[in-house]
């Protein structure tokens, strides 16, 4: 290995190193307070506004953990957003919370690679997407996988940073793909906390056949 590998090596071991332990900080000192709290989602919007105004950072907080650590529920952090701020506002909070860890995990990825992929990305997964890693057409693919309804998109985040895709078209494809859904989850939300059954149901059904 000669001298820049080397230092490349160190640089990138460091980092991976460093993200990981503040990853494990924060879900040891969050985590249980979390879970507590979305035992319901009376529970969850008690504990988001008990923090004031800075309940929205709260609740941005929550869902760049869950896409980071990728062992949180998305959706249900996704619905009680909307529950607690209601469609627009829970909306904004969660696609602006969305980009900035896509952003970070991407080129923590590019960064660091598969050493920090395989701290967060099973096994099972890394195989059933390998083909992304060579596709001429990864873009067209990525784009087609975050529309899939149960396809892991957290994971889909860490293994686009290790293909050829352009980092400025993965951020925009996968932002156009899960803003659909990201609101359709906060209006779900605020249609549960209005007693709109109806609509919660019918917008979730809607969400579960595209």
């Amino acid at each position: 290995m000669d001298e820049l590998k080397k230092k490349i090596f160190i640089r990138n071991g460091i980092l991976a190193v460093l993200l990981v332990a503040a990853i494990i900080f924060v879900s040891v000192k969050y985590a249980p307070s979390l879970e507590n709290s979305m035992k319901s989602l009376d529970g969850f919007r008690d504990y988001i506004l008990s923090f004031g105004n800075m309940g929205v950072l709260m609740l941005a907080a929550f869902q760049f953990l869950q896409i980071v650590i990728a062992v949180i529920p998305g959706e249900v952090v996704q619905i009680a957003g909307g529950y607690v701020y209601g469609t627009i506002l829970g909306s904004v909070i969660l696609i602006i919370s969305t980009f900035i860890a896509t952003v970070l995990v991407f080129y923590s990825t590019r960064l660091i690679g598969f050493p920090l992929v395989k701290i967060f990305v099973s096994k099972e997964k890394l195989e059933k997407f390998e083909f992304l890693t060579n596709s001429k057409k990864v873009g067209a693919a990525m784009f087609i996988l975050f529309l899939v309804p149960g396809i892991p998109k957290d994971a889909l985040i860490y293994i686009a940073g290790l293909t050829p895709i352009k980092a400025s078209n993965f951020i925009l494809i996968s932002m156009l793909a899960r803003t659909p859904g990201l609101i359709g989850s906060a209006f779900i939300g605020a249609s549960i906390l209005q007693k709109d059954y109806t609509s919660a149901i019918i917008s979730r059904l809607k969400r579960n056949s595209t």
